[in-house]
C-alpha cells in the first residue's frame, strides 16, 4: 500500500515533478510580483503546468494513435490512447492564447491611464480618486463632506 520513495519512484514520475515545481513557481510570481506584466507571465507558467500535467495523464505507454484500419478489422490487441485529453488541451492552448492577449492589450490601457503596470501604484492612485471624490460627493452620496 505503502511505496518507497526509490530512485526509480522519483525519476519514474519526473512529469509530476516539474508539474509542481511549475505550478508553484507560477503561482509564487503572480502571488509575490507587483508588476502586472510578470503576473501576467505567472499566470502562463500556472497554465503550462496545467497542460502538462493532462497531456502526461492522457499518455498511453505501449499506445497506438486511435486511427481504425480502412478495413475496419480491428486487432483486440492493440493498445489506443485516448485522444480526449490532447484535444482538450489544443483548445485549451487558443484559449490561453486569447486571454493572454486580451490581457496584455488590457495592461496597455491601464498603463495609458495610471502612466504605471505597478500593482502598489495604481491602488495609490485609485485611494486618492477615491479620496477626492468622497471629498466632493461626500454628503450627496450620504457620507461626510
Amino acid at each position: 500500500m505503502f511505496q518507497e520513495f526509490t530512485w526509480e519512484f522519483i525519476v519514474g514520475h519526473m512529469n509530476y515533478w516539474l508539474f509542481i515545481v511549475l505550478m508553484m513557481t507560477g503561482l509564487y510570481v503572480v502571488v509575490a510580483r507587483g508588476n502586472l506584466v510578470k503576473k501576467l507571465v505567472g499566470l502562463n507558467i500556472f497554465q503550462v503546468s496545467v497542460f502538462m500535467l493532462y497531456i502526461s495523464v492522457g499518455k498511453v505507454t505501449g499506445g497506438t494513435a486511435p486511427i481504425f484500419p480502412t478495413d475496419m478489422k480491428i486487432d483486440p490487441d492493440v493498445i489506443y490512447s485516448n485522444p480526449l485529453p490532447h484535444v482538450l488541451i489544443l483548445t485549451a492552448i487558443v484559449v490561453g492564447i486569447a486571454t493572454t492577449s486580451l490581457a496584455l492589450a488590457l495592461i496597455v490601457r491601464i498603463r495609458e491611464a495610471y502612466d504605471t503596470i505597478e500593482e502598489a501604484g495604481i491602488l495609490e492612485i485609485e485611494s486618492a480618486i477615491c479620496r477626492e471624490e468622497n471629498r466632493i460627493h461626500g454628503e450627496a452620496m450620504g457620507g461626510r463632506g
